[in-house]
């Protein structure tokens, strides 16, 4: 039997009695896992819900008050997929999703007249094909497509779509004469009923039980986003239809103006920028990499870290930083900027809570006092002397403990001084 919906592509709600209904489950991808979901499965007396078919996606609805979360095809009927169970024998309206709907005739249609042109203006056959959630693909029996006929194409079928060609529906019994003379890629195993023709004048006439557009200038309009090399020496082209080409336009310009913002450039010179400044970064990395550049910039790091110090008003007399990228080196220049000899200088490198390299400098007497402690609770090994106490941690998850001693220790001794 052909559904209501295949009848009539347009209808947006119908009323119709349930036939049955059962508990089930339905295997979804959530989050990128499959899991089962309980809900029941509901046969209707007819529908205008889509089951999925033809490299057609199902369509989305509801039946009274509760979604359809999947429609499939049982030989000649369709069952419903639903969350909450429904009374066998009532009467009920189903109510489509009109813009999924409409999207997926817009591109299956497409399909059909893009498979013709290619078929008719380069012998280029279709072996299949794939309605994306936002692109859909062709794959054409041919190893590539010259540009120039990649053009040719889309401008004879966005010609034939400004010339508001008709399509018709036909239904035909299986032993027609006229089923021999259609384009098809054969019928599924458990087909029933009779053969459905979609039928675009002049151009083509195509086996297929998907919805599709009453006329081609439904369409609106087709652009072809270019070629990819398909599997067994075949092409895949790749196309959007109708309001999909509105939205990847929209989305291109709100992208276009955000990069106007950001490169400070009109649209035509946004690759020429780009181009500049991946050259700079490569060119930047080139010189970071550069042992002897490596050198200088830790050099010069370690420097800015003292003089921002020194430069503090309020500067105490104790010192502690922490960072993630650094060496021995680092920590050494850190403390011949800083007068040691009045401040008590702790500085470390490492992860944070990993391994890492430390260093206590500061005055002899504490220095020599302390070492051992730190040492002892950044679980490392390490020498000092001349005050200086640094070495090797095993693990500077304690750091935020070392630091609170450190600073301890020096209030009680500048409150023992005054």
């Amino acid at each position: 039997m052909a559904f209501q919906c295949q009848r009539d592509c347009y209808m947006k709600e119908f009323v119709t009695s349930v036939v049955s209904c059962h508990p089930d489950e339905l295997k979804q991808e959530v989050n990128g896992k499959r899991e089962k979901i309980k809900g029941f499965s509901v046969k209707l007396q007819d529908t205008i819900l889509f089951p999925e078919g033809g490299g057609q996606p199902d369509d989305h609805g509801l039946i009274g008050d509760v979604p359809v979360l999947r429609v499939t095809r049982q030989g000649p009927e369709a069952v419903h997929f639903v969350s909450s169970p429904l009374e066998v024998g009532q009467e009920v309206q189903v109510k489509v999703d009109w813009e999924r709907r409409f999207d997926h005739m817009q591109q299956h249609s497409g399909q059909h007249l893009i498979t013709a042109l290619a078929d008719t203006m380069f012998g280029y056959k279709t072996t299949s094909w794939e309605l994306g959630r936002q692109r859909s693909t062709i794959e054409l029996d041919t190893p590539c497509m010259k540009p120039a006929q990649l053009q040719a194409l889309e401008e004879a079928v966005n010609e034939k779509i400004r010339a508001h060609i008709p399509v018709a529906v036909q239904l035909l019994s299986i032993d027609d004469p006229a089923v021999e003379k259609v384009r098809s890629r054969g019928l599924p195993e458990d087909h029933a009923g009779p053969i459905r023709i979609i039928d675009i004048e002049g151009i083509d006439a195509n086996m297929c039980c998907g919805t599709h557009v009453s006329n081609l200038s439904d369409l609106q309009v087709i652009k072809f986003l270019g070629t990819e090399k398909g599997k067994k020496n075949k092409t895949n082209l790749i196309f959007l239809a109708g309001t999909r080409v509105l939205k990847y336009v929209e989305k291109s310009y709100s992208v276009e103006r955000s990069l106007v913002s950001l490169l400070k450039t009109g649209p035509d010179d946004h690759v020429e920028a780009v181009d500049k400044l991946q050259k700079s970064v490569k060119l930047l990395q080139k010189y970071n990499t550069s042992p002897h550049n490596v050198c200088f910039l830790i050099r010069d790091m370690a420097v800015l870290v003292a003089q921002n110090f020194k430069s503090d008003p309020k500067r105490g007399n104790f010192f502690s930083l922490h960072k993630k990228e650094g060496d021995n080196e680092f920590m050494n220049i850190i403390a011949n900027e800083l007068s040691t000899e009045e401040t008590l200088v702790f500085l470390t490198v490492g992860e944070e809570k990993g391994p890492g390299l430390f260093l206590l400098a500061g005055p002899s007497g504490p220095v020599t006092e302390m070492g051992p402690r730190v040492l002892e609770m950044l679980q490392g090994k390490g020498a000092g002397k001349n005050g200086r106490f640094q070495g090797k941690a095993n693990s500077l998850a304690r750091r935020g403990e070392v630091e609170a001693f450190l600073q301890q220790y020096c209030k009680h001794h500048t409150s023992e001084e005054e």
